[in-house]
């Protein structure tokens, strides 16, 4: 990939992250020219297009989620009426969100997450910015573990409260929207009441039992941390002041690192949106991303 300047202005972050595609246009990149270390995905899942292409068929029928609830809800260790499948974890957190309000426990959280004062309390664990695992003291009534299984090696903490998580992250593949709700067959109930008919694809409800019998939790988040280790090396021998996380990404606490890697085909997280604004998150990625991030960093060096 070449170096050269970049073509157009860097757009500014978007709320939520995931503006990978709108950055490579502005900077006349391919998408796959574009390292994302803004997504905080899975470094090490095996390509899912390989499980997707074993089920093109099912693109000609409507989705069923018997078969995959059954499988993931074996895989968390409860009860299939405890288990609702979800378009992604963004529609997990709009149930909950919809059906029993609340807020935050503390700021900064994660910006999908309900903001009022009265009702249920949220907490991300890891904890979202911050990457930190959640104390065994630490007291909420919703969890989202989101990145939970990529930071301990197991599917889910097991806390018996209301659990949202995202599965797009474990397998990294947002395209297909896989989520969940964990919480009493009430509840579950009346969010499946919530939903529109069919919410998930057939082709994501065929993966999904695939996916999950390949899943290699603990060595996934064995190799992560090793991965992160390396990360922070990188970036601190670059004179960068970095905080090291439980999670799949640390944070830089340097201004402008956005803009001063994204002309070289490398977009990280601005933590704006968060209320920590001069602190970007940083994805951890594979060797191959390392040694571009590495090189993105020689071209640009700080200043």
């Amino acid at each position: 990939m070449s170096t050269s300047p970049a073509l157009g202005a860097v757009p500014p972050a978007g709320a939520h992250g995931g503006d990978g595609a709108a950055v490579a246009r502005a900077l006349g990149l391919a998408p796959e020219d574009l390292l994302d270390l803004s997504q905080t995905m899975n470094p090490l899942a095996p390509p899912v297009e390989r499980v997707v292409e074993r089920h093109l068929g099912e693109l000609h029928r409507y989705p069923d989620r018997t078969a995959a609830t059954r499988e993931l809800a074996s895989a968390l260790g409860v009860d299939l009426s405890h288990v609702l499948l979800t378009n992604g974890g963004s529609e997990a957190i709009a149930l909950v969100a919809a059906e029993l309000g609340g807020g935050v426990r503390d700021e900064p959280e994660f910006g999908l997450h309900p903001r009022s004062p009265d009702g249920p309390r949220w907490r991300s664990d890891p904890h979202n910015p911050t990457g930190r695992l959640a104390a065994p003291s630490e007291r909420a009534d919703v969890w989202d573990e989101a990145f939970y299984p990529l930071a301990t090696g197991r599917w889910t903490a097991g806390r018996g409260q209301i659990t949202v998580g995202s599965l797009t992250k474990t397998f990294a593949c947002p395209g297909l929207r896989l989520g969940y709700v964990l919480a009493d067959p009430d509840l579950v109930a009346r969010l499946d009441a919530r939903q529109p008919h069919w919410p998930v694809s057939s082709l994501a409800l065929a993966a999904l039992p695939d996916l999950l019998a390949a899943a290699d939790l603990q060595g996934w988040a064995r190799g992560i941390r090793e991965l992160r280790s390396e990360l922070t090396t990188l970036l601190r021998g670059h004179g960068l002041e970095v905080e090291d996380t439980d999670s799949s990404w640390v944070l830089v606490h340097r201004a402008g690192l956005r803009e001063r890697l994204a002309p070289q085909g490398v977009l990280v997280r601005d933590c704006a949106s968060f209320g920590m604004p001069g602190t970007a998150r940083v994805a951890v990625t594979d060797e191959r991303g390392l040694a571009r991030l590495e090189a993105a960093l020689r071209v640009t060096p700080d200043r």
